[in-house]
């Protein structure tokens, strides 16, 4: 399976996109293009904003759903760290 194939069976499912900056990024992945990937229905969380980790943060989106903030968010590909499925978070 090709890393293109995998990407794609992430499409229309939720995710969790691990970035470069104090933020995460939880919901459905809808699109992407050469630059951003597209999610709707997504939680923006800045970790600044809280005493809670990365990890336990996603995994209370995971327990109790995404909390989305965001209609739909355009995140940059160039700060992506990494990409996962939601519901591939390990409790």
């Amino acid at each position: 399976m090709t890393a293109d194939s995998q990407f794609q069976q992430l499409l229309n499912r939720e995710v969790v996109l691990d970035v470069s900056s104090p933020f995460v990024y939880v919901g459905t992945l809808e699109a992407e293009d050469q630059h951003y990937l597209a999610l709707k229905n997504a939680d923006v969380h800045d970790l600044r904003d809280t005493a809670t980790t990365r990890e336990l943060y996603v995994l209370e989106s995971k327990r109790h759903g995404v909390n989305s903030n965001r209609k739909r968010v355009f995140v940059r590909k160039d700060e992506i760290v990494s990409i996962s499925a939601l519901d591939d978070v390990v409790e």
